[in-house]
């Protein structure tokens, strides 16, 4: 008996050390080290890690169970910041594209792609080469002097498409009856509950701002490979870019080659003797370089650039979601700093919780009075991630951002007949006043509760666009008629006044450095982020989230929009569904 108590114990204190050996090797082979770049260096970008707002510092948040391997995700700010220092990097010749598939949003990937556009002002050149491309990667390759293709690739260029997923069916087997209560006609956050396929609202509203987003991408790309808008839509429709010969007999490529014939063209480039005289740096490890990082000015001046990503609840909130305690606390800091002249607040966000949303959306009103409040908006900001913004000074967006969704919703089930019809569980009461079980989920709620919650919705959707009417200086009936919860792209936003600006971060910066006028200004990121090691200590489910994204794959998404929504309190400011375009 002792001697199996033994061997218990030692072979929990042999894994426990194991623990500590893996972790430790894992943070010594992410830990950020100086990188010295070679001279006639040609920068190698191929994005096919996923593409964050801001990286974090647990080098176990991206690891890979299965190949025992940590995958570090790129910060959308370092990587523009890299390219912009290559630019200006003697040791930097050119930039090699070595495209696939992006994980990226379409607003991010414009980023990168205007920063590319500016590398190019330097003179240098950029190459793009790619077994294969994706309509982002092609999108991304468009800016490069030449594109070439390999002799047995292709192109996915076919249009944008958006898929919604319906769960009435599911429901109704689970005779599980979704109550909703909503304000705004094309509030369509619910109708994956209720229908089943989308209502003629949301299918215009989804058509208008997809539309807008595919004629900004077809412009450039027009103007970039000198190729007519309505041949490239006529290139989609007809899906002629299977095949290499057609590639390049349409002029979408410059040349179908092997790798071998890549690198005699980059030699040709760098004016090397021979192949091994080349010398490519991974974008992953330049951003660990003195030439990508930003210069510190000497000064007290800075500028807060406050991260709000992710759903908006109440509490602290994470690197991945906002948390309305975390961010107004951030912004209050921002604001309470002297040091700090202007503040920048970057919004990812399908919106989430009306009443976190109102809480920090006082901060940004609050520090608005006393420093100049810029925001800049990322994929989405839209719903609650519109309404933390609507009174910044300046907003600022690219024209593929989707934002809007000034709506307001609230959805209760009632599982009375799951739980009777499919468990046989029934349940009896007592109450001391008539609506002591109010919002009560095991049974329909009654004309009286309903028009409860109504009087609730209407109220703080009114409170929703009076706060847009007196932050952007419009009407309330006009932001009404723009409103009932329609999303629009970018560029239609601008239109509409929602947004003042076309642009990216570096632009938000600037104009937020022009209002408070600063010439000289460092940029301090808020949240800060905890190291490594703290976070571990709190982060103790993160290696079961891996597991079970990696064991779901692009379904994971979908399993965390049902566990969001099954999990949401109080009345919703949301984004009428899960978004992802292809």
């Amino acid at each position: 008996m002792f001697a199996s108590m033994l061997g218990f114990i030692l072979s929990w204190v042999a894994l426990f050390f194991l623990i500590i050996i893996i972790t430790v090797s894992i943070v010594a082979s992410t830990t950020d080290k100086t990188v010295k770049v070679s001279n006639n260096s040609i920068l190698e970008i191929t994005l096919s890690n996923e593409i964050v707002e801001r990286a974090g510092k647990n080098p176990i948040e991206n690891f890979d169970f299965s190949s025992m391997k940590a995958t570090k995700s790129l910060g959308l700010y370092d990587i523009t910041t890299a390219i912009k220092g290559a630019a200006k990097d003697d040791k930097i010749k050119g930039i090699y594209l070595n495209l696939s598939d992006i994980q990226s949003g379409i607003a991010s990937l414009e980023e990168i792609r205007n920063a590319l556009v500016e590398f190019k002002e330097s003179g240098k050149f950029i190459i793009s080469y790619g077994e294969t491309y994706s309509q982002k990667a092609y999108y991304l390759a468009t800016v490069a002097d030449q594109i070439y293709l390999n002799p047995e690739g292709g192109i996915d260029l076919k249009g944008l498409n958006a898929s919604i997923m319906f769960f009435k069916g599911t429901l109704a087997k689970l005779e599980i009856e979704p109550q909703i209560i909503r304000h705004g006609k094309f509030k369509s956050a619910i109708e994956p509950y209720i229908l089943d396929k989308m209502s003629p609202e949301n299918r215009e509203q989804t058509m208008r701002y997809m539309g807008s987003i595919w004629n900004d991408m077809v412009k450039k790309m027009a103007e970039s490979r000198k190729i007519s808008e309505s041949e490239i839509n006529t290139t989609a429709d007809n899906l002629l870019l299977q095949f290499p010969d057609e590639a390049l007999k349409l002029k979408y490529v410059d040349g179908l080659i092997y790798k071998d014939e890549l690198l005699d063209i980059f030699k040709a480039k760098v004016e090397a003797e021979k192949i091994d005289d080349l010398k490519f740096i991974k974008l992953e490890s330049y951003l660990n370089s003195a030439g990508a990082k930003l210069s510190v000015a000497k000064t007290k001046d800075k500028i807060a650039v406050v991260y709000a990503v992710g759903e908006i609840t109440g509490g602290e909130g994470s690197d991945k979601s906002i948390g309305s305690e975390r961010i107004s606390r951030e912004i209050r800091k921002a604001r309470l700093d002297e040091n700090i002249k202007a503040v920048v607040l970057r919004v990812n966000s399908p919106g989430g919780s009306a009443l976190a949303s109102e809480v920090i959306l006082r901060e940004v009103i609050l520090t608005k009075k006393v420093k100049p409040v810029v925001v800049s908006m990322g994929d989405v900001a839209a719903s609650g991630g519109y309404y933390i913004a609507c009174h910044a000074d300046v907003i600022v967006a690219q024209p593929n951002t989707i934002t809007g969704s000034i709506g307001v919703f609230g959805m209760m089930p009632n599982l009375q007949k799951t739980l009777n019809n499919k468990l046989g569980i029934t349940i009896d009461q007592v109450k001391t006043n008539t609506h002591a079980d109010y919002m009560n989920l095991f049974r329909p709620m009654d004309q009286y509760e309903y028009e409860s919650i109504l009087r609730s919705i209407e109220r703080i959707y009114d409170v929703f666009i009076g706060h847009v009417a007196d932050g952007r200086g419009v009407p309330k009936e006009y932001v009404d008629s723009i409103g009932q919860g329609r999303v629009w792209s970018g560029v239609d936003a601008k239109n509409l006044k929602l947004v003042d600006e076309i642009g990216g971060l570096d632009r938000a910066i600037e104009i937020a450095a022009e209002k408070a006028g600063l010439e000289e200004y460092r940029i301090q990121f808020l949240p800060v982020q905890k190291e490594f090691f703290e976070q571990l200590m709190e982060e103790t489910q993160q290696a079961q989230v891996s597991l079970l994204q990696e064991e779901l794959g692009e379904f994971y998404e979908y399993y965390m929009f049902l566990k969001r929504t099954t999990n949401d309190r109080g009345i919703q400011a949301r984004l009428p569904y899960m978004i992802k375009i292809d």
